[in-house]
């Protein structure tokens, strides 16, 4: 599902115009960026949460070459499901 579905899914089930419906659905996106930015988790009920990770730096290989070199320290997001949405996409929800 794109944004743009998402959006159009608002419209139809809210009731709000295209336009309103888009600037929601930027609006909820921004602001979930903003506070993964920041390092802070964000917490969706009943279907997951969104979480940065640190990873260190580690040593790695070139698979083609085999020449080994350091991969650089990063942040990574992680999402964990609910139990509730767990249990929704096994049918017992």
């Amino acid at each position: 599902m794109t944004k743009t579905e998402v959006a159009d899914a608002i419209c139809e089930r809210v009731g709000f115009t295209k336009k309103k419906s888009g600037d929601l659905t930027e609006l909820i996106l921004d602001l979930m960026k903003e506070c993964l930015e920041r390092g802070e988790k964000v917490m969706i009920s009943g279907f997951g949460n969104f979480e940065i990770h640190d990873k260190k730096p580690r040593k790695g290989r070139n698979p083609q070459t085999g020449e080994e070199l350091i991969i650089t320290q990063r942040r990574v997001l992680a999402f964990k499901p609910s139990q509730v949405l767990k249990e929704r996409l096994n049918g017992r929800g």
